[in-house]
């Protein structure tokens, strides 16, 4: 009887097609499934079943950093997802949980932090002079995307992964395909392996390295037996094509800067508010389509009054948070003095985006040089005529044309 009672409780399957938004809107569905309460039911165009749908900011936090549900349980099981194609490989890292996770994400943390990310400031700031120096010589109109959103952070991913330069345009192609849902599945799945042949070799050649770059402290790692030759490709793979989530982001932060000239004029003639004023853009961007990965809840939970079951999937959704009115007053604003502000942007928990420092260096350098070298900086063509990406995971322009 009781279970006939919770059987009737349960909230509605809502479908959640995730169409292809342009410039800044914010998915109307999540909107929706925001307002018909904290924990709903939610179908995405892919996989198979129905998920649980967590989107305020305590309960997010709760779920993402709580060992009862797994991401490791969601192998070889078709949860209702976005993308078309599911290829997680076993013992990547995204699909780990504690103490593995752990382990393999501490082999790599030195690169990370603020020492690290610092260690790349001074080059990553010529790379980026170069392509606006590039950019002005040929003169108006320009592709931002192309011209400097897209060329920059896959230089200073490379950077920091210790890939060389003439392997950069390699790493963007096969990037491309794995993050693309439009050319199918074994394209898909040919980059990926091509990638991971790459850096098994780069790896497997720094064995004994003690260079601060990724791939020699993975190597280092290898050499002495704390993570295996597989783990650490892997982990390299991941790193290397979320280093290039910077261009969609930055994309969508000049798309938004650039449509409401009033905040870029601010931030002009403003400096010193840039980093917090950055801030305030990552949590009120909505940076990806739908929701990320899920996790399988491990045994009975309550969140929010609802009783997940062991066995069920859940999603959280860090745009819904960032949107929490409880945390983030009049969240629908853009307040560049908004503080305190703990948005999750990259995430939270174990799986915390590791890149968090680097895309918050990367997006500080291209707002002081281009709003500071190009003043005249501008859309060249109405906001709503800028084409975004089809099909994407994490949205982004596919071209951003300017003027000046």
């Amino acid at each position: 009887m009781a279970e006939e009672t919770l059987t009737e409780t349960l909230p509605p399957i809502r479908h959640w097609p995730a169409p292809d938004l342009t410039g800044t809107d914010f998915d109307p569905v999540l909107a929706e499934l925001m307002e018909e309460g904290p924990v709903t039911r939610i179908q995405l165009p892919n996989g198979e079943g129905w998920a649980w749908l967590v989107t305020r900011y305590d309960d997010v936090r709760t779920v993402a950093n709580d060992p009862r549900f797994s991401r490791e349980a969601v192998m070889g099981r078709q949860v209702t997802r976005l993308a078309p194609h599911f290829i997680p490989d076993r013992g990547a890292v995204g699909f780990l949980d504690p103490p593995d996770h752990t382990r393999l994400r501490r082999s790599v943390a030195a690169a990370f932090t603020a020492k690290g990310v610092e260690r790349v400031r001074d080059r990553a700031r010529a790379l980026l002079d170069e392509l606006v120096d590039e950019m002005l010589q040929d003169g108006p109109p320009a592709d931002l995307t192309g011209a400097v959103l897209s060329p920059f952070p896959i230089a200073v991913i490379c950077e920091l992964m210790g890939v060389p330069a003439a392997d950069r345009h390699a790493m963007h192609t096969w990037t491309q395909l794995i993050l693309s849902s439009a050319h199918g599945k074994e394209v898909s799945e040919k980059a990926k392996s091509e990638m991971s042949a790459y850096f098994s070799d780069l790896v497997g050649l720094r064995e004994n390295s003690t260079g601060e770059d990724v791939t020699s402290l993975l190597g280092a790692a290898v050499g002495r037996g704390e993570v295996t030759l597989e783990e650490a490709v892997g982990l390299a793979v991941l790193l290397q094509i979320g280093g290039e989530a910077v261009t969609n982001n930055s994309g969508q932060m000049f798309h938004l800067l650039l449509s409401r000239p009033e905040l870029a004029e601010r931030l002009r003639r403003e400096p010193g508010i840039r980093p917090r004023a950055i801030d305030e853009l990552l949590r009120w961007i909505p940076h990806r389509n739908a929701v990320g990965l899920s996790r399988i809840a491990l045994e009975d939970v309550e969140i929010a009054g609802a009783r997940i079951r062991a066995g069920d999937a859940v999603y959280v959704s860090y745009l819904a948070a960032n949107r929490d009115p409880d945390v983030f007053p009049d969240p629908e604003d853009i307040d560049f003095s908004r503080s305190p502000n703990p948005h999750v942007a990259f995430g939270f928990g174990p799986h915390y985006c590791p890149g968090g420092m680097l895309a918050r260096l990367e997006s500080e350098l291209l707002v002081d040089a281009l709003l500071d070298r190009v003043p005249g900086l501008r859309l060249a063509v109405p906001p709503n005529q800028v084409p975004f990406r089809k099909g994407a995971l994490i949205r982004g322009p596919e071209s951003l044309p300017v003027t000046w």
